[in-house]
């Protein structure tokens, strides 16, 4: 008998509840340690489940499992189950909706200067959130397994993902009170050129719109590059070189001077792009809009004024 031959039977609610999981994590190894599991018996329990709705319910992508068009449909009656298993649990006046895990990948400055402070606040209204947060500098991915929102930099191209613009930032040019009494002030372009640049590891950039120093001052030559802005903001201010750094963290520290503000404002993006179904969980609809009401209130910070 085919396994996935469509079966008239109603699905197991412990199944979806399983896939889920999977779909949440993008792993069954993962959803299995979240449900107490084993992978062995995850992986058996999709397979009963895809019996009983009559087909594949997730596909394998080089970034983990995707929901296929029926998955998708099962996981919203995955969530529907969950939900009412929720109310069983709490009194309604009491219940909060806003639980669990939201798993979010951005910037490291992002993720410092406006996921922090914005999922600080939602906490104390729900401590039942949790966030995780991989820190990366990269274009949005086309299979984001595992994680309900990307924010990235510059306008992403994606398929299957709602992209959302949640405001612009500006980065310029910096270098230390020392580094600048040691090695004299550049006022022009050309004689920036001189100096060695402190940014992003060339060979490593996957984002084309932070190319900006090497376009603008190619004959710059590298002192110390790293894949963490905070790497940057550091040796900027220990005189390793002229940094070029996002004004809202350079501009915290009284001992960076930003120079030829004229010539190096390079204002960018950044978008949130979440899975067509995450904005249905309450925590990831409520992440979402903390992100963009954190974005909005420091919006001056974010463009250097």
């Amino acid at each position: 008998m085919n396994p996935h031959s469509r079966n008239t039977g109603s699905a197991n609610p412990d199944d979806l509840l399983i896939l889920l999981a999977v779909a949440r994590s993008g792993r069954f190894t993962t959803a299995a340690e979240s449900l107490g599991l084993n992978h062995t018996t995850v992986s058996r329990r999709i397979a009963a489940l895809e019996h009983d709705i009559g087909g594949r319910t997730l596909a394998r992508t080089p970034g983990g499992w995707e929901l296929t068009d029926l998955g998708r449909r099962a996981v919203r009656a995955a969530e529907d189950v969950e939900a009412a298993v929720g109310t069983i649990l709490q009194d309604d006046e009491d219940a909060d909706q806003v639980t669990g895990v939201v798993r979010l990948s951005a910037t490291d400055g992002f993720s410092a200067f406006i996921i922090a402070p914005a999922v600080a606040e939602l906490r104390r209204k729900h401590p039942r959130l949790s966030v995780e947060i991989v820190n990366v500098t990269r274009r949005a991915l086309q299979h984001r397994s595992g994680l309900d929102l990307e924010v990235v930099v510059g306008e992403p191209q994606v398929h299957r993902a709602e992209a959302i613009r949640l405001g612009s930032y500006t980065l310029g040019m910096y270098a230390s009170r020392d580094y600048l009494e040691e090695f004299g002030t550049p006022v022009s372009v050309e004689q920036l050129s001189a100096h060695p640049l402190v940014y992003f590891i060339d060979s490593m950039l996957q984002v084309d719109d932070l190319d900006a120093p090497r376009r603008l001052v190619p004959g710059m030559p590298d002192s110390l590059s790293s894949t963490n802005v905070f790497v940057h903001v550091e040796a900027t201010r220990a005189g390793a070189g002229i940094g070029f750094l996002p004004c809202y963290l350079a501009d915290r520290h009284p001992d960076l001077v930003r120079l030829l503000p004229e010539e190096f404002a390079e204002r960018l993006p950044y978008w949130m792009v979440l899975r067509p179904d995450s904005l249905r969980q309450p925590a990831v609809a409520l992440v979402a809009e903390a992100l963009r009401r954190r974005t909005a209130a420091v919006e001056d910070e974010l463009s250097g004024r």
